[in-house]
Order: C-alpha cells, then sequence, then structure tokens
C-alpha cells in the first residue's frame, strides 16, 4: 500500500490508464455518435487518479471534455459498483437543479468498453482532498462546510416519488438491512481478524434504532466526493453516487461526519483531534446543528448508533478496497487507508457504543 502525503499529487488529475482499464475508444467512438452526437469526433480518454471504486475517465472530443465511469473488469462482489443506480440517481437530480453533472448516456452492453458504463458532462472546479483546507482563509472553510451541510439537507428534503425515484429502494428497514449487508461485504474481504469488528456486528445489530423517514441518501457524501467552484465556496457537482438509494437519512449524515471522529493517518489527513479554534472550520456537533436546522429537527435519535454505525461501515469500505488492491481490481494504484485504518475505526466505534451503555 501505497502511503501519499501530498494529496493533490495523488488524486487531482489524470493519468494513462492501465493496460487492464484502458478503453477501446474506437467502439467508444461510435457509440458516442450515436448517443452523445454533439461531442464529435472522440480525441482521447485518461483516466482520473482519484477515486477507488469506479475507474472514471476524462474524455477529449472535438465538441468538448466529458467524464465517463465505468465498473471495473473483473469478478466483483455482488451489488457493489452499481452504476446503473448511479446514472438513474443523477439522472432523477439534475432535472430539480440538485448540483450533479449533466448526464448524456447510460450503457449496460459490455461487449462496448468490457463493463457497464455511463456518460455526463465534465465539470471544472476542485475537489477538496484535505479537510483541514490548510491554504484557505478561515471564511473559506467555513463556507465550504456550511455549503456541503446545506446540500445534505437539501437532497434529504427531497420526497423520492416526487423525483420519479420512489422505486429506488425498499421503504422501510434500511438501517438493519444496510448492516446485514455490510457485515457480510467485510466478511467476504477480510483479510485478517479484527475482533472489534466482530464484536460490533453483533452488538450494532442488537440496536437497531426505529425506522426514520426514507429518502433518498448518497452513500459516501463528503466534501471529497464534491466539485466546488474554482474561485468560491459553491457546489457545482456532488459525484460518486454508486451506493445511493432510499434509506436513512442519519446514516448519510453520520458518514459525512467521518473527518471529524477518524483518526488521522499518513497522507490521510483529518479533523479527529485538531483544535479548530479560529480555522473556520466547525465542529462536529456544529456541522450536525446547521444540517438538523435546515431540516426543521432538533436532534437525532439513538445518534450514538449512528456515530459507531457510521465507523463500523467505513472500516468495512475501505477493507473492500484493501481486498480489491490485493486482489489487483482496484480503479487507483494508490491509497492512504491501510489494516490500520480498518481497526482504529473499529476501536473507535466500539468505544462510541460501550460509552453509550452497548
Amino acid at each position: 500500500m501505497i502511503a501519499m502525503t501530498d494529496l493533490d499529487a495523488a488524486f487531482s488529475g489524470t493519468e494513462e490508464p492501465t493496460e487492464r482499464l484502458k478503453l477501446d475508444l474506437s467502439a467508444l467512438a461510435a457509440f458516442m455518435a450515436e448517443h452523445v452526437p454533439d461531442a464529435g469526433a472522440l480525441e482521447s480518454g485518461r483516466k482520473f487518479k482519484g477515486g477507488q471504486s469506479n475507474p472514471t475517465y476524462l474524455l477529449r472530443a472535438r465538441g468538448g471534455d466529458f467524464v465517463l465511469r465505468r465498473k471495473p473488469p473483473g469478478e466483483l462482489l455482488r451489488g457493489a459498483h452499481a452504476i446503473d443506480r448511479e446514472y438513474r440517481a443523477i439522472a432523477a437530480l439534475h432535472p430539480e437543479g440538485f448540483p450533479v453533472p449533466r448526464p448524456f448516456a447510460y450503457c449496460g452492453d459490455e461487449s462496448i468498453i468490457g463493463s457497464a458504463f455511463y456518460i455526463c458532462e465534465h465539470v471544472a472546479g476542485r475537489v477538496v482532498w484535505d479537510p483541514l483546507m490548510p491554504d484557505e482563509e478561515p471564511a473559506k472553510r467555513a463556507a465550504t462546510y456550511a455549503n456541503a451541510a446545506d446540500w445534505l439537507a437539501r437532497l434529504h428534503s427531497l420526497e423520492p416519488a416526487q423525483i420519479g425515484l420512489g422505486d429506488f429502494g425498499r421503504p422501510s428497514g434500511y438501517a438493519a438491512r444496510n448492516l446485514t449487508l455490510w457485515s457480510k461485504q467485510y466478511r467476504a474481504a477480510e483479510m485478517q481478524h479484527v475482533p472489534d469488528m466482530h464484536w460490533l456486528m453483533d452488538a450494532l445489530a442488537e440496536r437497531v434504532p426505529a425506522d426514520a423517514p426514507t429518502r433518498l441518501i448518497h452513500g459516501d457524501y463528503g466534501i471529497y466526493n464534491i466539485i466546488f467552484a474554482a474561485d468560491a465556496p459553491r457546489a457545482l457537482a456532488v459525484l460518486d453516487w454508486e451506493m445511493a438509494t432510499l434509506g436513512d437519512p442519519f446514516v448519510d449524515l453520520a458518514h459525512h461526519l467521518r473527518p471529524w471522529w477518524l483518526p488521522p493517518a499518513p497522507g490521510a489527513p483529518t479533523l479527529c483531534g485538531q483544535d479548530l479554534a479560529g480555522t473556520g472550520i466547525p465542529a462536529m456537533n456544529e456541522q450536525v446543528e446547521r444540517y438538523l436546522s435546515h431540516m426543521g429537527l432538533g436532534a437525532v435519535p439513538d445518534w450514538d448508533w449512528y456515530l459507531a454505525y457510521a465507523q463500523f461501515r467505513f472500516a468495512a469500505m475501505v477493507q473492500g478496497v484493501l481486498k480489491r488492491y490485493a486482489d489487483g481490481t482496484a480503479a487507483n494504484r494508490t491509497s492512504t487507508h491501510t489494516a490500520k485504518t480498518v481497526a482504529q475505526a473499529a476501536a473507535s466505534a466500539r468505544r462510541v457504543l460501550e460509552g453509550a451503555g452497548g
């Protein structure tokens, strides 16, 4: 595993794809000529450095730049890399004025480039890889985090049925079902025994909260998945909707707070343990309060469960990345996370639950 100390160098920009991930440009050009006719002649396709799950490419064409997202080739975990669901989510959100890339075409025919893919607009801007935002002024930091909280609340305010997503997931039981899913995903990807993860699978299952109102949730919402305007703390596009579904909005909120609860590691700075006074970056409770204010809510029932579950789920996600890396199927050849990340997140989640009487 390669630890990167320069996050912009590690994850920003494009690179020549490996042989396994190269695109068949001639086949892709024929598809685009039919489905994205304004693109014109396709000139090149380079892979973005960022992202560990679905390979993402910058397509340069005579008519402008486009983005292609695809499933990775090879044997995949069942239910993972849901490119089709991602496309459906952004296609529903774009007409609502929610900041997502404009979708152009989805292709489930794996004979074109070897796996399912979709094409959307290329949104130019900046992605905040370092949550400390060391090169920014306090006012810009504050506005960036506020904008992220506001759009998450806006997402959770939408009625799924009114935007054509009433059947995008089951209407209830999300928390229990998602816990079961990620427990299975973790077991499938486990390469070394982490006792706290197995403790959490049992302890969390015993304390699953009552259903919250079902909403469209992102699944991995954070400032690292938002393209902001280059000159202002304004979200232009929320990315990476592969885990979007109908579910519990508080699971989304707790995961969004990852920078505050995840301990830092080499190449992976976080807000955890940092003195944020005077930085403009809100404390975790302040970020929660801003979200709740926009939602018209006063508190989150069973908040300790949601925080612990977010950390367990993140540990399972990281383990999946580590397994793909070991198997040679990861979209990105670098990672800031190691097996230590899994153990730390699991230990932190256990402390939260035990501190709440779990």
